[in-house]
């Protein structure tokens, strides 16, 4: 206690021993640093810099007796120095002065990147002063401008300029300084916001670029396949899709029912807004209702934030609700009275919410028999069967296989650095006379695997799964033995290079290793048709 009673009398006698002028210099030290505490945590709000600037101006001036402060900076375009934010000066007045740069004290403060006192400006014939000439009041003491700037990467594109009353023994390389930290702390909260509007901008342009390519690509002209099934469905999305009806998509799994969607979507009016899906069977029947209309915070256990549901994320755009079929009954009934009254709460919320969305829907179950069973409400079934387009099953489009092979064939040869040239003959047939269970889908997979396993530019009949080569489950083909096995891949050789050599037995033998004699016994043998490959 004693050693403290000392240390407190000895911190007194040396501020007692301490000169005026020491003491009030270190007074305004601290009143500096208090000030740029200050302006630090001003600044921190880059998301409105004109008012962070004005603020830390006016702190200025009232820690420093500032009579006049502003902030210019270059407008790049026109290469014009404006005020962002100012501080005892005429707003509206002010707003209207610009410099050049190289004109005037401030225009080479720019041009230079050096700061410019101007002890007395009544003596200055340089300083073009219009933000005086512009002052509804003006002061008649003598004044001193004090010009610092700002800057971003060694370039100057900007000032922090400031009046203070005259005085003779005024240290003004220490006001410069001064100002010239809370310039570089300006310039560093510009900094971060052209990085922040950078980033916005190459956001905007990516998300501009990437809709483009999902527009083009569910273009109709990149839907594969000009089958009479898929022209008629062809036809009925472009009757469709510029209109805010709802659409019902009804087909086997895999008939590409979710790229009809994007395509009624991206040809709509709606476009340029969400388009927002969701699989009513991936999710368990305690989720689905949470996803499609959200959730309050604490509304259950785990709901720690408030959740916008699928509704809100596509208002104003579309909405595709895949496997509609296998929604419970409970969630039917709410999204019945979405579509009713185009409103609804979030779990755990008592706020109606309004929302715009275009609903697409699409499914693989019998509707009509699940009303039967009672598994599918009636009145919610009229509500989406407005304009029902049916995809037709792979099976009944013949003509579409070898165009969507092919399409794999190109999509995943650049996927897996693969150079594949061609599909064989034998493997065409292979193709075509399979019932495909899994649709497109399915074929899309067995391309996939076929290019993977691919040793050469060709895809032969055993390149593709034993489920087409034996064709068990189609009743395409019956059950092989080896030696038909062997007998029937040796065909599918000969077929091949007489395709290659369109016809010609001498150059088949040749690419076979073998002799035209040999070559001409087997199709003989075979019953190969070489005229069917001279055209």
């Amino acid at each position: 206690m004693v050693a403290t009673e000392r240390r407190a009398k000895s911190t007194r006698n040396g501020s007692q021993s301490k000169s005026p002028e020491l003491l009030s210099r270190e007074r305004r030290e601290v009143r500096k640093l208090g000030t740029l505490l200050e302006i630090s945590r001003l600044l921190a709000d880059t998301s409105n810099l004109k008012t962070a600037f004005a603020a830390t101006l006016e702190t200025l001036g009232r820690h420093h007796g500032l009579l006049r402060s502003f902030v210019m900076l270059l407008d790049s375009e026109s290469e014009k120095i404006r005020i962002e934010a100012s501080y005892g000066l005429n707003q509206d007045s002010a707003h209207h002065v610009t410099y050049r740069v190289g004109e005037g004290v401030i225009g080479r403060v720019v041009q230079s990147g050096k700061p410019v006192v101007v002890p007395q400006t009544s003596r200055e014939p340089l300083l073009l002063n219009r933000l005086r000439s512009h002052e509804e009041h003006t002061t008649r003491k003598e004044v001193s401008f004090i010009c610092v700037p700002i800057a971003i990467g060694g370039k100057a594109v900007g000032v922090l300029g400031a009046d203070r009353v005259y005085k003779e023994e005024r240290d003004f390389d220490r006001t410069s300084k001064f100002l010239g930290v809370v310039a570089a702390m300006m310039a560093q909260a510009l900094k971060v916001r052209q990085r922040i509007e950078a980033d916005k901008k190459r956001l905007l342009d990516e998300n501009i670029h990437l809709k483009q390519e999902l527009r083009e690509r569910y273009d109709f002209g990149h839907i594969v396949g000009n089958s009479n099934p898929m022209r008629l469905v062809y036809e009925q999305v472009t009757q469709v899709a510029r209109t805010n009806t709802t659409v019902l998509l009804r087909g086997e799994s895999g008939t590409g029912k979710e790229l009809i969607a994007h395509a009624i979507h991206y040809n709509s009016l709606r476009a340029a807004k969400p388009f927002v899906k969701i699989s009513c069977a991936a999710l368990p029947t305690t989720l689905i209702e949470s996803e499609l209309l959200g959730y309050e915070k604490g509304a259950f256990t785990g709901a720690q934030t408030r959740k916008k549901g699928r509704f809100e994320l596509a208002d104003g755009g579309t909405l595709f609700l895949d496997e509609i079929g296998d929604l419970d009954l409970t969630t039917q009934v709410k999204l019945l009275r979405v579509l009713q009254e185009r409103e609804f709460e979030r779990l755990g919320g008592v706020d109606p919410i309004k929302v715009n969305v275009r609903l697409i829907v699409a499914t693989n179950k019998e509707l009509e028999e699940a009303i039967k069973r009672s598994q599918f409400r009636e009145d919610l079934y009229y509500r989406l069967n407005v304009f029902t387009i049916f995809m037709p099953p792979l099976r009944e489009r013949k003509p579409d296989i070898l165009l969507l092979a092919e399409h794999f064939v190109e999509k995943f040869e650049r996927e897996h650095g693969k150079s594949i040239k061609r599909i064989s003959t034998p493997a065409i047939d292979m193709l075509t006379s399979y019932h495909w269970p899994g649709n497109v889908r399915e074929l899309e997979n067995v391309i996939e695997r076929a290019v993977l396993i691919c040793d050469s530019s060709v895809i032969h009949g055993h390149h593709l799964p034993p489920s087409l080569q034996t064709a068990e489950t189609s009743d395409t083909v019956t059950r092989l033995s080896l030696a038909s096995a062997m007998e029937n891949y040796e065909r599918d050789l000969i077929q091949d290079a007489l395709k290659t050599s369109r016809g010609n037995r001498a150059k088949a033998a040749k690419l076979l290793d073998s002799t035209e004699r040999i070559i001409g016994y087997k199709v003989k043998k075979y019953g190969i048709r070489c005229e069917r490959f001279r055209s």
